[in-house]
């Protein structure tokens, strides 16, 4: 632990993160310096193939929907990709396991865009059908139903996944899971039992059921090799820190598929020692050139609000990055009481940011690694890119932002208008946000276009020609800003006392008894 004011830390963080109060500086060359000699260019099977986790699946507001719309898609665009393989997600809400913006629009066909007395009452019986509706069709329903076989996706994205499920986590294992917790009829559900068993088959069921994200990846590499392989993984080792505002450091079986689920963010020599085999498990395949992606702070999510009841214009220090407390964007400010609502202390968000500066330095001695041995590797800093973005960390507090050198990701001008923010509207319009999802955690459409570009210009520091993302084309296919659901701010209130258990990535051990 570094050496700091007591008032910068929490007691129980271990002594291997090193915690700091400052920024990690972006890195803005891809290559590190570390020229390479150029691999001649040849056919390969699969131009892109992405493995990572939410981010890289594609989504948004609680759920996985527009995968054609997910950063990897939008950037095979760009590429000229035109057949880049995505799964798809159906469902009577559109998508897995639960998407609010398909539930506000399902209100609104229903009710319009105003509630009256008699709608506000017809409200929650409503809501209910939906999502019973909604958990019938992916627990009974067609959504229950094993993938075609054909075509493997290559995306191979799954949401909740972290470092170890990436290794280890298997089509098979998702289908034994299902078997052993088989659903019930939950009056009170709000997503569907098994939601991240059934992605997973979605995924990784066409590879078999011995294949893991990475096998999945190599299956390709096989099959006519891959141009270029991208993995982003990481942010599911910490992010439950900010999801379940609690912080549960990872013990020795931090390796276990079911063990680990009592963790909410790895230690850093944890991290580094899974990273590791990943990154070994990573050379076995056939790719020209490997992408890896940086790991976000997690306490920049709007589903992280960061509060000072005490003063709401200030941070816990002048010049802090951080907040006395993080709690969760339905709390409002002026009624948050660190008795009664769950969040983290600026000294626990501050640990987790540090041990993810860690977790990035690992990252980057894979990509310095690798680079050394003449192999094609680049860096994609991802964490640099939405670290850019936060408004409220720093946009909004100049002190904060030159202590910690903080420069702006610039935002496209069809897209200027949006800000990290937790998303609200109403039938006037949206009022704030338009990065983030309904959920708090996962990117709009229009941010999955900022990360698109980001990660294209990555790929032209390697001379891998694209065209430009299309910001304009991407915020007209951006149904949640460009058309903001009425009828958020009351459903919104209502759904509040579910919203914890909709975000909740934690998943049940294979030998737990039944509920």
């Amino acid at each position: 632990m570094a050496d700091l004011p007591p008032e910068y830390l929490d007691p129980r963080t271990p002594p291997d993160v090193v915690v700091t109060d400052r920024t990690r500086p972006a890195i803005e060359d891809p290559t590190l310096g570390i020229p390479v000699p150029p691999r001649p260019p040849g056919p390969a099977g699969h131009r892109l193939v992405t493995v990572g986790d939410s981010l890289t699946h594609g989504m948004t507001s609680g759920a996985v929907f527009r995968t054609d719309l997910s950063w990897p898609a939008i950037a095979a665009r760009s590429l000229g990709i035109d057949d880049f393989a995505v799964p798809t997600y159906g469902g009577p809400l559109g998508g897995l396991p639960l998407n609010l913006e398909g539930l506000l629009r399902k209100l609104e066909d229903k009710f319009g865009r105003r509630l009256g007395p008699v709608e506000t009452a017809a409200l929650p019986f409503v809501v209910h059908d939906l999502l019973d509706a909604n958990e019938d069709y992916w627990e009974r329903g067609p959504g229950s139903a094993l993938p075609p076989a054909t075509p493997r996706p290559e995306n191979i994205g799954i949401y909740g996944w972290d470092v170890r499920d990436c290794l280890s986590f298997t089509a098979g294992r998702a289908a034994e899971r299902i078997a052993a917790h088989p659903p019930r009829d939950d009056f009170l559900a709000v997503k569907p039992t098994n939601d991240d068993e059934i992605a997973a088959l979605s995924v990784l069921d066409p590879f078999g059921p011995a294949a893991a994200q990475v096998d999945a990846a190599a299956r390709h590499g096989r099959d006519g090799g891959i141009d270029t392989l991208v993995v982003a993984v990481g942010a599911n080792n910490a992010l439950r820190t900010v999801v379940d505002k609690r912080v549960e450091w990872s013990g020795p079986d931090f390796a276990d598929l079911d063990a680990k689920q009592r963790y909410t963010v790895w230690r850093p020599t944890h991290f580094a020692t899974e990273y590791a085999e990943l990154a070994r498990a990573i050379r076995m395949v056939d790719a020209r050139r490997v992408v890896l992606a940086t790991v976000p702070h997690v306490t920049i999510a709007p589903v992280a609000q960061g509060v000072n009841p005490e003063d709401p214009d200030h941070k816990w220090r002048p010049g802090s990055r951080y907040f006395p407390y993080y709690t969760d964007p339905w709390i409002a400010e002026a009624d948050f009481r660190p008795d009664r609502h769950r969040h983290l202390t600026h000294q626990q968000a501050r640990a987790v940011d540090s041990a993810i500066d860690q977790y990035n330095d690992t990252v980057v001695d894979a990509v310095r690694s690798a680079r050394a041995e003449g192999r094609d590797w680049l860096l994609f800093d991802l964490c640099a890119v939405l670290d850019g973005l936060a408004r409220r960390r720093f946009e909004d507090d100049p002190a904060a932002a030159d202590r910690n050198d903080w420069r702006p990701y610039p935002l496209p001008p069809p897209l200027a208008d949006l800000d990290t923010h937790f998303f609200r509207s109403d039938r006037n319009g949206r009022s704030q946000g338009g990065l983030f999802g309904l959920d708090g955690v996962h990117p709009t459409t229009s941010a999955y276009g900022i990360a698109a570009a980001a990660f294209l210009d990555v790929l032209a520091a390697d001379g891998v020609p694209a065209a430009p993302v299309d910001f304009a084309e991407v915020r007209r296919q951006d149904t949640l800003n460009e058309d903001p659901p009425a009828l958020m701010d009351p459903v919104f209130a209502l759904l509040t006392p579910f919203l914890a258990r909709l975000v909740s990535r934690a998943r049940v051990p294979l030998d737990a008894p039944e509920p």
